[in-house]
């Protein structure tokens, strides 16, 4: 990895960079752009201040990989984080990739970003987590023991990591892009903010669903089913089927399916048609390749199927999104 930072310097850095501040809005001082340090690369943070919300928009690219170190001393973190990764690498999270942190005590704040790639991430902070739990009804079906695991203060937060769903992307598209101002634009933005909540919510009480049912995975079996997903990557274009994935990597097709969604939150084939519209997605943005070339490149003989499995996900046709990203 790159270049070392204590997390205080890097914070001191980006204060002094922006002393005069730039705000989006100026009749709104709760909207405030961050501009990134020369010293970094180029870009922007932007904080959105909304009633019980802190959103935070990231648009930057870093000139090299960076380690922020903020593993002096142990660290708590009163509000619940909600993560949503569309571009570049961030602590431990990729693109096309979502996280949950739980509010507690974290003694390991080592973040990891790699540079020469545009980062590009929305994240979503509750401050406290009574604003979930105001939620919960006697008539609402989920476990305490789940909900404690989701918004309880730990010694030992919760932390998760899934791939973002279709559904999540788009709400996202309409945070990034949100056509409205004043008081209509903070309506809108906290509205999306608590649709993609809801939409983690789900997702991670299906996942706690799935692992009281889940069979019993050994370590080894564990790293066995990253492997697998390493070969699905690196085959977009050419696939094994499951039972030749589960011979690869040593497992019975039965483990591999289930174990698969146990420790990835999704299914082998959901993750393979998510990761070839991600590199399909890249391809437009990064190369000078046809739409039928890059249909070719993930696994796609036929184009228009591969429109509508990209259309499914990003909710734009191949040709439109390669049109909006060049024009």
């Amino acid at each position: 990895m790159g270049n070392t930072i204590s997390l205080a310097d890097y914070q001191e850095l980006w204060t002094e960079h922006n002393q005069n501040i730039k705000q989006a809005n100026l009749s709104d001082p709760d909207d405030i752009i961050n501009q990134c340090p020369q010293k970094f690369g180029h870009g922007y943070e932007r904080w959105i201040k909304l009633r019980d919300i802190s959103l935070l928009i990231i648009d930057a690219e870093f000139d090299e990989d960076l380690i922020i170190d903020g593993t002096s001393e142990e660290t708590f973190i009163g509000c619940l984080e909600f993560g949503f990764h569309l571009l570049g690498y961030w602590n431990a999270t990729d693109s096309g990739q979502n996280f949950f942190l739980g509010s507690g005590i974290y003694k390991d704040s080592k973040v990891e970003v790699l540079g020469q790639r545009r980062i590009l991430k929305v994240d979503i902070h509750l401050e406290s987590p009574e604003i979930l739990s105001g939620f919960i009804t006697n008539d609402i079906q989920i476990s305490q023991k789940t909900l404690q695991r989701f918004i309880e203060p730990s010694e030992e937060p919760y932390r998760q990591i899934s791939l973002t769903t279709p559904e999540m992307l788009v709400a996202l598209k309409q945070i990034i892009n949100c056509p409205f101002t004043g008081l209509t634009q903070k309506i809108y933005l906290e509205s999306k903010c608590l649709e993609l909540i809801a939409l983690k919510i789900e997702q991670l009480t299906n996942i706690e669903k799935n692992y009281t049912k889940a069979i019993v995975l050994k370590r080894d079996d564990i790293a066995r089913i990253h492997y697998a997903k390493e070969i699905l990557t690196q085959n977009l274009d050419n696939p094994p089927s499951l039972l030749e994935l589960a011979r690869k990597v040593g497992l019975n097709d039965y483990k591999l399916k289930l174990g698969f969604r146990q420790v990835l939150g999704t299914t082998a084939f959901t993750y393979l048609q998510q990761q070839r519209m991600e590199k399909a997605r890249q391809l437009l943005l990064e190369s000078k390749m046809s739409v039928k070339q890059i249909a070719r490149t993930v696994g796609y003989a036929n184009q228009s199927r591969f429109a509508v499995a990209f259309r499914k996900q990003f909710g734009i046709n191949p040709k439109s999104y390669d049109l909006l990203i060049k024009a």
